[in-house]
């Protein structure tokens, strides 16, 4: 197994232990609204997401603000873990490719 091959596989098991990790999580992004926006009086929070091809809107507590604003922190993290794991499993698979026909060479 080549040392680029045994590094990419060593990231891919950072990733699942980070993964592993991250506790509770929901998508979504919290904005502040107004109920009187031109006068830009009596805020309050809100979540939108989209689950199941659906878009959401909920009205989010103050005493919640911190927990959703760390769980959507996590999800946001957890979707570039995904993607840096994808991007890492391709690469791996590439390189066994690459070291399969080259052991074939070496056979023949």
């Amino acid at each position: 197994m080549s040392t680029q091959l045994k590094r990419t596989e060593g990231q891919i098991e950072g990733i699942k232990q980070t993964l592993l990790s991250l506790g509770p999580m929901r998508p979504g992004s919290i904005t502040r609204q107004y109920r009187l926006p031109r006068e830009r009086k009596r805020p309050f929070y809100q979540i939108s997401y989209t689950h199941r091809m659906r878009s959401r809107s909920e009205y989010v507590r103050p005493e919640n603000l911190a927990a959703l604003r760390k769980e959507t922190a996590n999800f946001r993290r957890f979707k570039t873990l995904v993607e840096r794991w994808v991007s890492l499993a391709l690469s791996a698979s590439q390189l066994r490719v690459r070291q399969a026909s080259e052991n074939a060479r070496n056979v023949r």
